[in-house]
């Protein structure tokens, strides 16, 4: 069966080997494309039509491939379509946050098929491997997913993530650094790690509004600042895959300390934590707000939507503390479209939610720090994916490599090679 071979071919003859490997083209033609007709993927092929339709034949009986019926006539009799069968291999995608975790499963038209479980844990829980084996079993126990059919594990977390070696450096515990080694242990299967933001740029690039744009810069805006680039048309990871740290580019020289152990990082000026710590200060000192009158008592309680919440509703002292955020932002951003000169910048994640509240100011910012020439090229938009872009990229990295012709794990070349493979 080609579901327990795709992640690394067995042992084969010569002739075997080339079967195995036109099946994985006919799944990655039929992947990236939806659906295809016999005659146009015996051209892809490049094999004799009675050998694609033999190949075609032996996936259906397979159960991973499915007649569609009759497509559209160009002159002649109307040819049959073939597409991945919708309940054929199956993924379990992990989405990890600074604090909390969500997960679900996904199939190969990159569709979730379960709910998604939230899972209370981060980089830094020494039952992190458990707990997402635990949620994992779960999912597959109440939604019925055949577990011979689960090909894969993605999980995109925060940190300096190396996805070639399946490293996360900023764990805290060495010991624990290997995540891929230690969830491949636990699964028994492929599986893929990498870094949050890099897989939310991934999705963007592939289902959302970096789609067909060459230079890209995708943020995920919340506890810190998660930055995916696509430079050239590929998704960009420097030389060891830590290439993004937007987060830690220092802003102040006098700044608060910032979770990386230095100061006036752009994080310290320009995050969820910035907002709630200037909200808070302000209800301290008594400033006339509706988060004063609303939170005085336990400000320890306030959150992002409340400020947000108290903007949209005129709150002028909370406009001004997403005002002074945005301008911050929008500073260090200048420099990133300086560098860079992106067609696009994805704003996604939480703050991103406050729209004109933040927009307008990080506008004014790279109107004050940009050049005219390089600023008037570059568009900047939120993301309407709704948190799900990491969980959609993973998920598309995953079906890429199982797809792939590529012997071994090299995740890395997998990462720049998506060209080859992306949606359109």
């Amino acid at each position: 069966m080609i579901p327990v071979a795709l992640a690394g071919e067995p042992k084969m003859t010569v002739n075997e080997l080339k079967k195995y490997r036109l099946k994985k083209k006919i799944l990655r033609v039929l992947y990236r494309e939806g659906s295809v007709s016999g005659p146009e993927l015996n051209k892809q092929l490049g094999v004799s039509l009675p050998t694609t339709l033999t190949l075609l034949s032996d996936l259906m009986g397979e159960g991973l491939v499915v007649s569609l019926g009759a497509g559209v006539s160009t002159g002649g009799r109307k040819p049959s379509m073939y597409g991945i069968s919708g309940n054929s291999l199956y993924v379990i995608v992990c989405d990890m946050g600074r604090y909390a975790a969500k997960m679900a499963v996904f199939n190969a038209h990159n569709k979730r098929v379960t709910p998604l479980k939230p899972i209370d844990t981060h980089i830094d829980d020494p039952e992190l491997v458990e707990k997402l084996y635990t949620a994992a079993e779960e999912l597959i126990a109440t939604h019925g997913i055949p577990r011979e059919r689960i090909v894969a594990l993605g999980v995109d977390m925060p940190g300096l993530v190396d996805a070639q070696s399946g490293i996360n450096y900023t764990i805290k515990d060495r010991a624990r650094q290997p995540v891929r080694d230690l969830l491949k242990e636990k699964f028994d299967t492929l599986v893929y790690v990498d870094n949050d933001a890099r897989m939310q740029a991934f999705g963007e690039y592939t289902f959302g509004k970096a789609r067909g744009c060459q230079n890209a810069l995708i943020i995920n805006w919340s506890w810190g600042l998660g930055l995916g680039m696509i430079l050239n048309g590929h998704l960009y990871g420097g030389t060891t895959g830590f290439a993004g740290e937007l987060s830690h580019i220092r802003m102040a020289d006098d700044g608060e300390l910032c979770i990386c152990g230095k100061r006036g990082c752009l994080e310290t000026l320009s995050s969820t934590n910035t907002i709630l710590r200037l909200a808070r200060k302000g209800i301290s000192e008594g400033r006339i707000s509706q988060l004063t009158r609303n939170h005085a008592a336990h400000p320890e309680k306030l959150t992002l939507e409340h400020v947000i919440r108290a903007a949209r509703l005129g709150d002028e002292f909370s406009i001004t503390v997403l005002s002074e955020t945005g301008l911050a932002f929008g500073k260090g951003l200048s420099y990133l479209i300086q560098l860079l000169n992106p067609e696009v910048i994805v704003l996604g994640g939480p703050i991103a939610k406050a729209n004109q509240f933040v927009l307008t100011p990080i506008q004014q910012a790279l109107n004050r720090y940009c050049l005219e020439q390089t600023l008037e090229n570059t568009t900047i938009v939120t993301s309407d994916m709704d948190e799900d872009s990491g969980l959609l990229g993973t998920t598309a990295q995953l079906y890429q490599f199982l797809f792939s012709d590529m012997q071994g794990v090299n995740y890395q070349e997998t990462i720049m090679d998506y060209n080859t493979l992306i949606i359109h």
